[in-house]
């Protein structure tokens, strides 16, 4: 027993213990009111409930998700073509809660509710503190749905698969499952934010379909039932939507060449894609498809906004937990001075980028019944995308160096949030391409000069 004791150099004390099984709802005062500020207090009940998950096992989800990520099968042990993506079985249990909590179509099951939008971001800004890399298939089928509406032929067979609650992973064709995600394919190689450089051809069949060749470089989350894509046609560049199944049941020409090897984001799939002849329908009108697509773009940007304003939550839920718990020249790290003074920084900094977000997400929801909302909504979307995702990087930072070398390994949740940091930031056009949109807004479309500067003066 001696011999055993001499090697006990130490016990394990002053360290905080491991953050679980919180209700991220209940503890989020800056959530709780800007919902209800916004109107959308009558989401409480199922807000509450989401939040036990997101705080509690969609965490451990989120480490396993990211410590086992998607895998690419071309191939079969024979040599055909499969092109699909391999999950572990903690992504889908992700997936399985974002669409059971309506991440992906909160706001289209409640469209007749006030604020249904700024309840859904609250959905989406709980789903993404334990893993952000499963928002993007939640934020496109999300975002999907105004563009679908461009053909109501279209919209009437997709639209019940994609506001089901039902997370259905099986490969089969969209009639023979109980729910569907939804994609986008715009980047190219030679274009990227330029869309009009895009080189994807669509040529119009005998029954009005179309037949699609060429490739994508950033194609996210290819295992989407369906995804939409821009393709020049005889008329322009057109939207279309290119389904991985073509209606007789076989798989469509969707050649998924590689899974993209990424900073962060690893629970998630981003693809390169060769289009062989893939089937296609088109969406909204030939030679519209930027117009028709850039619904979409908004939603998705507004979704940037809201999954780095969760990055920043969940990095100072973190920053707090640590600093309560560990003490540093004769006082715990939250009661000295100069470390309350970095958390009050973080906290303002999160609940104004919270703030300005759900005020946003209300402004998208009125886009249709109100001038002034519909103006904001297209100038500060810009303006909340760049500076609320280019300042998330920096925001995690700071959170990390207050759990000090806990905050750099791996068995911390912060070196995953760091990563995903600057994604947002990139996606959906990065800085430049927000500031051109705003100053083309203000020399274009001086309402929404107006609009802006009306509610800043509040």
């Amino acid at each position: 027993m001696a011999a055993t004791n001499q090697f006990n150099t130490h016990e394990v004390n002053n360290q905080p213990f491991t953050l679980a099984n919180y209700n991220a709802w209940l503890t989020d005062i800056a959530l709780m009111e800007a919902v209800a500020r916004e109107g959308a207090g009558w989401a409480k009940d199922h807000l509450i409930e989401f939040g036990a998950r997101t705080g509690g096992d969609m965490m451990a989800s989120g480490f396993l998700a990211n410590e086992n990520p998607p895998k690419l099968r071309a191939f079969d042990s024979y040599g055909r073509r499969l092109d699909e993506v391999e999950f572990h079985p903690a992504y889908h249990e992700l997936m399985t809660a974002g669409v059971r909590y309506g991440m992906n179509n909160f706001a289209w099951r409640n469209e007749n509710r006030e604020s249904a939008h700024v309840a859904r971001a609250a959905v989406m800004y709980l789903g993404s503190q334990p893993e952000a890399g499963f928002g993007c298939p939640m934020s496109m089928s999300y975002a999907a749905i105004p563009a679908l509406r461009h053909t109501p032929q279209i919209a009437e067979k997709w639209l019940p698969k994609l506001l089901s609650q039902q997370y259905d992973p099986r490969s089969l064709p969209m009639e023979q499952k109980l729910g569907c995600t939804m994609g986008m394919g715009m980047t190219e190689k030679q274009g990227g934010s330029d869309l009009r450089r895009n080189t994807t051809r669509a040529t119009r069949q005998e029954d009005c379909t179309y037949e699609i060749i060429g490739h994508k470089w950033f194609f996210s989350a290819p295992m989407c039932d369906a995804h939409l894509v821009l393709a020049q046609s005889e008329n322009g560049l057109s939207c279309f939507l290119v389904p991985r199944f073509r209606p007789d049941g076989t798989k469509n020409a969707v050649r998924i060449q590689r899974l993209k090897d990424k900073l962060g984001d690893w629970a998630n799939a981003s693809s390169e894609v060769e289009f062989h002849g893939a089937f296609g329908e088109l969406v909204g009108v030939e030679g519209r498809g930027i117009a028709t697509i850039i619904e979409m773009v908004a939603l998705t940007r507004l979704d940037c906004m809201i999954g780095s304003a969760a990055q920043m939550r969940q990095a100072i839920v973190q920053a707090i937990h640590h600093t309560s718990q560990r003490e540093a020249f004769g006082k715990l790290l939250i009661d000295q001075p100069i470390m309350r003074n970095v958390i009050a920084d973080l906290a303002l900094e999160s609940e104004a980028a919270l703030a300005l977000t759900m005020r946003i997400a209300r402004a998208v929801g009125m886009i249709e019944s109100d001038p002034h909302e519909a103006a904001l909504a297209r100038i500060a979307t810009a303006i909340g995308k760049y500076w609320i995702c280019k300042r998330t990087p920096v925001l995690i930072n700071e959170a990390q160096e207050c759990l000090g070398g806990n905050g750099y390994v791996e068995e911390n949740i912060m070196p995953r949030l760091y990563r995903q940091a600057p994604l947002n930031s990139i996606w959906e056009g990065s800085g430049n391409v927000q500031c051109l949109d705003v100053l083309r807004a203000l020399n274009k479309e001086p309402e929404t000069r107006d609009a802006l500067f009306a509610e800043l003066q509040k």
